[in-house]
């Protein structure tokens, strides 16, 4: 499989009042903020003017040389780790796709629209305070007395559009990773680690889907550097198992699952985690109160400490690696063991639960 990197360089291009470039991921805000044309969103009242901003439509647009490798393949997918939120995507001027959530990733196959030489890839964002106004016309379901109206129609981050701790600050843009995906064969489009415990012995299967036919080999890595290989879709026992813990309980041991798929002897595609060994459930149990309510980990209720992890910053694309790990480090020094996600922000990125993982932080995970 060839990957071909459209992050980089854009420019906004429309409205026509706007035109500058900046960098993707990145938003309509942070193109703004880079370029000059726009105050700091957090001083005083500045939040109006940014919040009135919003009631335009903005384009995004990447012109761009492929190399021959991408052209050749026999699908080429466009393919976008996040897109905030209502847009169109155009390439060459021809419409390929539309995307309406901002929680998910989109692809598409553009492998007719693609040419030879420079291509131009557009994406085309509505206003998210007119369509939630429109939507709310149309179907005056209610929600936080602090955010604007209709603003559960959307499938976008709550909290962008007020809360009673922030904002309204409903940004748009490309805040994920975008690139084009050239396939030839087989390809991993999902793989599912399972767990099973039971008398201090544990097993793991490891279920992988794939567009082909590709020879599956999967190995899971101890701490150690021990290696397991696993068949997929049947569970394994896992010799001398080292559990994780959450901070103040244990360690936190980390073991490694990694995939390929392998034709003619060469690696067609690969996906690689890292996990945990562990049971973790909700006890509910009858007492003189009631019912209890409690976090367990291979099967030991512990006391849950820690906070309700908000979005960092209200431009997606000033969150980092580097913040975030800091952010959890300040949690686990003042002795948090447990991490709440809300549910009126978005689902945090890969590097946040590996962090959490190091550094022995349950997840408690909202639905978004």
């Amino acid at each position: 499989m060839q990957h071909y990197d459209l992050a980089g360089q854009w420019r906004l291009t429309r409205p026509a009042r706007y035109p500058c470039t900046g960098t993707v991921p990145g938003s309509v805000y942070s193109f703004l903020l880079a370029s000059g044309q726009m105050a700091d969103p957090y001083y005083r009242e500045n939040e109006l003017d940014a919040l009135a901003l919003m009631d335009n439509d903005f384009t995004f647009e990447k012109t761009f040389a492929l190399p021959d490798s991408i052209l050749r393949c026999s699908r080429v997918l466009l393919h976008c780790d996040g897109l905030d939120t209502v847009c169109t995507l155009r390439l060459n001027g021809r419409k390929v796709g539309e995307a309406c959530n901002m929680h998910r990733t989109w692809e598409y196959d553009v492998t007719d629209a693609l040419r030879p030489g420079e291509n131009t890839l557009q994406v085309e964002f509505a206003s998210p305070t007119r369509w939630i106004a429109e939507a709310y016309r149309a179907d005056p379901i209610g929600g936080s007395p602090h955010a604007m109206r209709g603003f559960p129609h959307l499938r976008k981050a709550h909290c962008m559009f007020g809360w009673d701790w922030g904002p309204r600050l409903p940004d748009a843009g490309v805040w994920r990773g975008i690139c084009l995906l050239g396939v030839d064969s087989s390809r991993i489009t999902d793989v599912h680690v399972r767990q099973r415990h039971r008398d201090g012995r544990v097993w793991v299967r490891a279920a992988v889907r794939q567009t082909g036919s590709a020879e599956v080999r999967a190995t899971l890595t101890a701490p150690d550097g021990g290696c397991l290989p696993l068949t997929p879709g049947q569970w394994q026992e896992v010799g001398s198992p080292q559990l994780w813990w959450p901070r103040g309980y244990g360690g936190q041991p980390l073991y490694t699952v990694r995939v390929e798929l392998t034709q003619d002897g060469a690696v067609q595609d690969s996906w690689q985690k890292r996990i945990g060994l562990r049971t973790m459930t909700v006890l509910r149990q009858k007492d003189r109160w009631g019912e209890s309510f409690a976090q367990c980990v291979n099967g030991m209720p512990f006391f849950a400490m820690g906070a309700d992890y908000i979005p960092e910053d209200n431009i997606l694309s000033r969150v980092t690696p580097e913040r975030t790990r800091r952010l959890l480090e300040q949690c686990a020094a003042a002795n948090f063991n447990s991490i709440r996600v809300w549910g009126g922000g978005y689902y945090p990125d890969d590097w946040f639960y590996d962090a959490c993982d190091e550094l022995g932080l349950v997840v408690w995970q909202d639905f978004i």
